[in-house]
Formats: C-alpha cells, structure tokens, sequence
C-alpha cells in the first residue's frame, strides 16, 4: 500500500527475522488449547512480477485439492492478482501470475481493458474456474475510481463471463467461497459501498450463473484515501460449520461477525464485533482461517498507525484473544493478502504478499495434535 513499489532490497535476513518474530512476539497469558499460535517455519520467497511489470501484489490464493483436470492449473498451485500497472499506478494491474509447487512462475490470465485493477477478491473453484474483483482507475487515484466487476476466468485462463452489477458490485476488494461443486456461495466485500454481498452461483460444465444475490452487511466506514486508494470492508472468512462469515473493515479498525451468512435473506448491518484492538489492528485487510481455528488477519498500516509495528500480521482467536503476530516488511503497507491451505493430516502452508517489495512468501507449517 505505500507509495513506492520497485524498492529493491536482500529478502533472505528479515524472513528469517519473522518467523523467529511470530514464534516469540505473542500474548504470553496463553492458558488453553485455543491459544496455541499456528507457528510458520520454512520460508520461501517468490517474484510477483509478470512478463508485462504489473507490482502491488493483492489476492492470494491455492488451487485446492480436486481441482478440474486438463488446464492451466494443478492442485496446490498457488495465484496471485495484481493491483498496479509497471507505472505504479493502483486500479489499473491486470494479471493474475501462477506459482507451481517446484517454485516455477508463470502469466495464468491477463485481463481486458476494462478489468483491470485486480483486488484481493480471488477464488478458485474445483469445477475449474477462477473469480476475481476489480476495481479500475484511469489515473491511479480515488477520483477515478469506477465500480468495477467480477471476472470469471476457466482453467486455462481465458475470460468467460464479466457481472456488472451497479447495485450489488461496488468495487469488489475481498471475497472468499463456500464450493459445493455443482453451486457455490461467494461472498463478497465492496469497498465503495461499504457492503457485503452473497452471490448464490450454480455451476454447470463450461458456464456459472448466478441463481439470486443477497446484500448480507453494510454500514462499515468506507472513503477514498491518497495512499490506500480506497478503504472499506476488506477481508472474508466463512465458517461453514457455524454459518458465519467473518469480516475485516479497515476504517472501522475491527473485525465482525456476521450469522446466517449462508442462508439468511436480511442486511445484518456491521454484525457483531468480535475483535477491536487499537495496540495489535493498524487497518485490517485480507484475511484467512488457520487449521487451528484462528483468524490471522494482514494490517493496511494506514489506520491507528505504529511505525514500531509495520506490515504485521495478527493472529487471534474467534473469540477476540490476540495470540500472535508477525512482519511481513520492515516498512509500513506491505501486508495486504494472504492464504492458508491444508496438505496434510498435520501440515499446511501460509502464503502472505508483500505489497513493498511485490513479493510473494510461502511457509511450510507443521500443526501441533
């Protein structure tokens, strides 16, 4: 999120720095199961830059487990959106870059002129198809900044469908999806209307259509900003087992929790609070679910800002406990998207971009019984 994309510096000191961070920075009044940290080791570090230069690197997000065979994309791939052009200028990147298990990089979808300003709402599903926002300006600033779409891309990375929605997409800035093959339910935050909206999609060989939507949240601060373009609801997290879906608003300063997610039919405005902490939260964007239950949600550093803590990740309990906390860069604004996914009985990995540095880094995690 700051300013300057292109700062060339050697990654491999402060990686080690931060893992050792997570595993010693943290609450040390842990007393139950449910304050054990999710602990990462291992970090690898990858480019985010395509062919065509596109920085700012925002969604996250892994090939899961029984993905369609015969394209592009394999199990366990991880993909990447990109927010900038090779000018810097946010709202106008268009790629989508995918990183192969070995470590290899290559361009998965390039977008069309007017989908362009890829954002953190990145999905895949198993049927085969890829979902992202965008949110484009013709200059870079707030003052240009249009409503956007969601795109729907195929296996192999060729356009499919655009929805335009001028009442239900308002500038698509996080989603995430409950997939159950044959229909889907994706939630989606919007940053210009400070809503949160379902789309139900039924899935069907080559097509995805969208069977009803829902505005589900509302009344989270939203308003365009010099450095951060836009702020509003960020990050999702749905719990399908609970019917929840967790939500980060960056102005607000808080994560809240909306019931019913899933099925019900009525605005729930804002949900319930579940974690407001002014010493940990510095403007909370993307989010994940870790194996252990965990929300670890990435800071914009443009709300409630410490220069002493920049670019953290914070993990905390569903019941609001801080628990940890980690730096993705040692400059403010690099953290912004990030995703876990399990590979194993007790193993999993966590990918975080760094926005500063448009770099992607992955951890192989070993879950303690």
């Amino acid at each position: 999120m700051t300013s300057d994309k292109h700062v060339k510096r050697n990654l491999a000191g402060w990686t080690v720095g931060l893992v050792a961070g997570w595993m010693l920075v943290g609450s040390a009044s842990a007393q139950d199961h449910d304050n054990i940290p999710y602990l990462p080791t291992t970090p690898r570090t990858f480019s985010t830059i395509p062919v065509n230069g596109d920085v700012n690197p925002y969604g996250v997000a892994f090939v899961p487990k029984g993905f369609a065979t015969g394209g592009l994309l394999a199990k366990g791939d991880i993909l990447v959106s990109n927010f900038n052009n090779n000018q810097n200028l946010q709202g106008t990147g268009s790629t989508i870059l995918r990183m192969t298990a070995t470590g290899s990089t290559a361009l998965f979808f390039q977008g069309p002129p007017r989908g362009v300003g890829l954002s953190t709402a990145l999905v895949v599903l198993r049927s085969g198809f890829v979902i992202v926002g965008n949110l484009p300006t013709a200059d870079g600033t707030a003052a240009t900044a249009q409503a956007g779409s969601l795109l729907l891309i195929d296996k192999n990375g060729h356009l499919v469908k655009q929805i335009v929605d001028p009442t239900f997409v308002r500038g698509p800035w996080d989603a995430t999806l409950w997939d159950g093959g044959t229909h889907a339910k994706l939630f989606v935050s919007n940053v210009l209307s400070g809503t949160v909206v379902r789309f139900d999609l039924a899935i069907s060989g080559n097509t995805i259509d969208v069977q009803s939507t829902t505005q589900i949240g509302s009344g989270y601060t939203h308003r365009g900003d010099p450095a951060a373009l836009e702020i509003g609801p960020t990050g999702l997290v749905y719990d399908a087992g609970k019917d929840v879906l967790y939500v980060a608003s960056t102005g607000d300063n808080s994560v809240f929790a909306l019931g019913n997610a899933g099925a019900g039919t009525r605005d729930q405005g804002t949900g319930r609070l579940i974690y407001q902490d002014p010493t940990h939260l510095h403007g909370p964007l993307g989010m994940a679910m870790a194996p252990n239950g965990h929300l670890l949600v990435a800071n914009s550093d443009v709300i409630n800002v410490d220069p002493n803590q920049p670019s953290e990740i914070v993990e905390f309990t569903v019941n609001g406990a801080f628990v940890k906390q980690l730096s993705v860069d040692p400059m403010l604004g690099g953290s912004f998207g990030l995703a876990v996914a399990k590979t194993g009985e007790n193993l999993s990995q966590f990918a975080a971009v760094d926005d500063n540095t448009s770099t992607l880094t992955l951890w192989n995690i070993a879950s303690e019984d």
